[in-house]
């Protein structure tokens, strides 16, 4: 299994990145103990997380999953042997953006939560139109600076602003963005390859995008409207029942996986794998046999018919 590096930060790790949005959420303590064990025991590394997960959830103020992964740290004794990602900007106690303060103040209790004394990669949640790039930037330059921060990414940005930021930290010499995390799947691919593909290769920047399995639709779990009925993700899986282009994409999935002997989930993952700037898709599990067969997807390789076929129905 190749690793590839994460922009110039110096990090290389294996091309999967686990997904801790779901910990203390649909998978519960124990069970994320024993997801992260399995992931860093098969030979991974980059662990995302952010700040706000998960306060979608009633009776969550956010911070839950980076209390897990702390815990886990703390028992496990494996903090050297991963890549840690969090994040800030997302509306938090009633506070969002990326003003110094609301940074500084959120890395802090970011640390405290993880039981860690730096952040391999802090990202920028989502761009905050009201903030001077350069506002921002300087914070998160004087966390690098202090040691508490290692990397900076984006997460959610638009090209023009993405622009912006890179060339600020160039003019002022500040710590610059490594990494680009956008959504990016066989679904939705157009915004990113017409928009914030082009930067990414520009500026040598990493891309580990979300989404990468549609919030499970392409895993093939969701085959009709109904089976969404009831599931956490079911309003913003709706989207994939409209017209048949989602029916189509899982077609192809089938015939691929088929001929592969491998799984709808495994080759969405492949597929995004093998795309230009991609250093690691993220997906997460809510069992360990879950994040095995993704872990599997990062041993599998797509052979050109796979990919013109995929390309073909998902364009």
């Amino acid at each position: 299994m190749d690793k590839r590096p994460l922009g110039t930060s110096g990090f290389s790790m294996a091309p999967l990145a686990l997904g801790g949005n779901v910990f203390g959420w649909t998978a519960d303590e124990a069970t994320s103990f024993s997801i992260l064990d399995a992931f860093v025991d098969g030979g991974f590394q980059l662990v995302d997380t952010a700040n706000t997960y998960s306060t979608w959830v009633p009776g969550h103020v956010g911070g839950e999953s980076e209390t897990i992964i702390g815990k886990w740290l703390a028992r496990a004794g494996k903090r050297d042997r991963i890549v840690l990602a969090t994040k800030v900007g997302m509306l938090k106690d009633g506070e969002k953006g990326l003003k110094r303060a609301h940074i500084e103040k959120n890395a802090e209790q970011s640390l405290r939560r993880l039981r860690t004394d730096r952040i391999d990669l802090y990202q920028t949640h989502i761009d905050d139109p009201d903030t001077p790039v350069e506002e921002t930037l300087e914070a998160l330059d004087r966390l690098v600076k202090a040691g508490k921060v290692r990397a900076i990414g984006a997460s959610q940005y638009k090209a023009p602003r993405l622009r912006e930021s890179l060339a600020a930290s160039d003019r002022h010499g500040w710590a610059r963005y490594q990494t680009l995390q956008p959504e990016l799947n066989l679904f939705d691919r157009a915004t990113f390859e017409a928009e914030l593909q082009p930067v990414a290769l520009e500026h040598g920047l990493a891309v580990i995008p979300f989404f990468g399995l549609a919030k499970g639709f392409l895993s093939g779990k969701y085959r009709k409207l109904e089976d969404i009925e009831g599931r956490p993700r079911a309003a913003g899986l709706k989207k994939y029942f409209e017209g048949d282009r989602g029916t189509r994409i899982l077609d192809a999935l089938d015939s691929v996986s088929s001929r592969l002997g491998s799984t709808p989930a495994k080759v969405s993952l492949a597929w995004i794998m093998a795309q230009p700037s991609i250093a690691a898709p993220i997906a997460s599990a809510t069992s360990v046999a879950q994040v095995q067969e993704l872990m599997d997807a990062a041993r599998l390789e797509l052979d050109a018919a796979a990919l013109r076929e995929l390309d073909a129905v998902s364009k």
